[in-house]
């Protein structure tokens, strides 16, 4: 904004200077034509006034030559009067550096050539010179003639009076001007100067700049319409970036993968949700073609049908992703703008897959109830026919048969127990009795319990105890159930001769407890299913042993009711084993 001050003053000082010369010039012209005007009429009065005085004092041959040299004297002019042939008849003097060669020379000139013109200027070196003549009449004959010559050297000193007072005067102006236009310019560009500052501002973003306004002139309201303008841009900005930033939170947070597609097919926007379910980098989509970039032809066919019919359209799909299988459900929906101007696709992805296994744990557990039910109501139902039929007759029959109904009811009541169990820990409300539980004490009243039923298939079941007591804060009667359930398992599942370990290890934060066992081991395909309800890893063995499928699954939500942890390591006919993490 400097320079366009500096602009502003540079052409208003050239124009004035420029006016200023010219107006120095005319009336220089001007100054010097009137002067001169005035010098010639003076001579040519004077010239008329010698004339008159020697025609009327008896012409040429009877004037006066003191009269004459007195008159010329007064009037500061050189006097010469000639006869009708040119001869000099009178001359009052030679004026200071000037020859007398020129005054002959005029002479002749007007003699021979008869020059109608009565004045002539000369300049010389270091003079000029201005003539004056008039032909002197006697009785209406010509009888000679009277030349006035005079130097302009007054003139010349007037002219420069002229000039110098009008350089002076010129000069003054200038500065007052000079003087007068930094005022002024300063006083208008500097409210132009700030409002185009807080232009710039505005232009780079920063809608926090404000300029000056105390004047009530039209500088001042150039600031107030500025002012405002910024105060009505940084409130659309504010309210632009919060609805931005609603708007980012909502698609980044949807807690579903969202896409969208421009009406040519070009992907414009992925969310975090989108990134996050299929793994993608976001460089590699946006600006590309769907079908360029999309993996899967399923979704593809999506974008296609939603383009080619404009309607919604909703599918479950199953994609596979690395080394996982997963269920969405996609949505897509066309983007119909005002004056149904087409604007693009957007697809949500919805992950579903929780949603599915939860359906399918619903049947698996549908199933598996109805086939634990199954099997000991139609031993029951299919012993107590036998004895109707006349095998109650049999003494030996008969307690055979009333013994395996016994056994088939024990188990039934067993495994709806269990479900109870399960059902009772899985509600919102369960609560634990929490105390202080020493878990050494505890242990070994789960290993007294256990002993015989080790015995009875000759393993060896071993506590490795602390010499000191281990409180935690828990529940008693869960947590004894807990372990009872895990070393009930692994005796279960450890052939005869084998052997069961339980380890209590304290460290700073949290116990561990180890189930250790030599029996057959688990797959690590099926080490994450085992804690699903009625899942066995060997049916025929576990439902030997009288086994309802639940326990690990009572395990698995009691210890995490007690914000512990569960880990199984296991191999292939070497046994397993359960770690329970607990916090002191």
């Amino acid at each position: 904004m400097t320079k366009f001050r500096t602009k502003l003053l540079i052409a208003l000082i050239t124009l004035i200077i420029s006016v200023l010369i010219g107006l120095g010039i005319l009336l220089g012209q001007l100054f010097k034509s009137y002067y001169l005007q005035s010098f010639n009429e003076r001579l040519k009065v004077e010239k008329n006034l010698l004339s008159f005085y020697i025609e009327e004092n008896g012409g040429v041959s009877a004037f006066k030559k003191q009269d004459v040299s007195k008159i010329s004297g007064m009037l500061n002019v050189r006097a010469t009067i000639t006869d009708p042939q040119g001869k000099i008849l009178y001359d009052s003097g030679e004026l200071e550096d000037s020859p007398s060669n020129g005054l002959k020379q005029i002479i002749q000139d007007v003699i021979k050539k008869k020059i109608e013109q009565e004045d002539r200027f000369e300049e010389g070196d270091g003079y000029d010179l201005h003539y004056y003549w008039k032909a002197l009449m006697k009785n209406g004959q010509k009888e000679g003639y009277i030349f006035l010559s005079t130097k302009t050297n007054e003139l010349n000193q007037a002219y420069g009076q002229i000039w110098w007072i009008l350089s002076i005067s010129l000069g003054i102006a200038l500065i007052v001007i000079l003087y007068l236009g930094i005022r002024i310019t300063s006083r208008y560009t500097k409210p132009i100067e700030e409002a185009a500052n807080v232009a710039i501002e505005l232009a780079k973003g920063n809608y926090r700049a404000r300029t000056s306004t105390g004047k009530l002139d039209e500088t001042g309201m150039l600031g107030t319409s500025i002012n405002r303008l910024a105060m009505n841009l940084q409130e659309l900005v504010k309210a632009q970036e919060m609805q931005q930033d609603r708007l980012t939170a909502l698609i980044e947070n949807i807690g579903a993968g969202l896409i969208l597609i421009d009406s040519r097919g070009y992907i414009n926007l992925i969310n975090k949700g989108y990134i996050d379910i299929f793994h993608v980098n976001p460089k590699d989509y946006l600006s590309e073609l769907y079908y360029e970039v999309m993996d899967q032809k399923e979704v593809c066919q999506i974008v296609a049908e939603v383009f080619r019919t404009e309607q919604k359209v909703r599918k479950q799909l199953l994609i596979p992703l690395n080394i996982e299988r997963k269920y969405f459900d996609v949505y897509g929906v066309p983007i119909i703008g005002i004056n149904n101007v087409w604007k693009g696709v957007v697809l949500v992805f919805h992950d579903i897959t929780e949603l599915k296994k939860l359906e399918q744990m619903r049947k698996d557990f549908v199933a598996n109830v109805s086939h634990e039910l199954k099997t000991p109501v139609t031993s029951i139902k299919g012993f107590a026919e036998t004895l109707m039929d006349g095998a109650m007759n049999n003494q030996q029959t008969l307690e055979a048969f009333l013994s395996i109904i016994l056994k088939e009811s024990e188990r039934l009541q067993t495994l709806i127990q269990d479900l109870l169990e399960l059902s009772k820990i899985e509600q919102q409300g369960f609560k634990l009795n929490l105390q202080q539980v020493d878990i050494n004490k505890l242990l070994d009243e789960v290993n007294d319990l256990l002993t015989g039923r080790a015995q009875a298939k000759h393993i060896k079941l071993e506590y490795n105890r602390l010499s000191k007591s281990v409180f935690i804060n828990g529940d008693l009667d869960r947590l004894k159930q807990v372990f009872i359930n895990l070393v009930s398992n692994s005796i279960n599942y450890t052939p005869e001769d084998g052997h069961v370990e339980v380890v209590l290890q304290d460290n700073d934060e949290y116990i561990r407890i180890h189930v250790i066992d030599s029996g057959v081991g688990i797959e690590k395909e099926e080490i994450p299913r085992i804690f699903e309800r009625f899942y066995r890893v060997d049916r025929a063995r576990s439902r030997n042993s009288g086994g309802t499928g639940l326990g690990l699954a009572i395990v698995k939500h009691l210890v995490e009711a007690h914000h512990g942890n569960i880990i199984v390591r296991s191999d292939i006919g070497k046994g397993s084993e359960f770690i329970i993490e607990l916090k002191k």
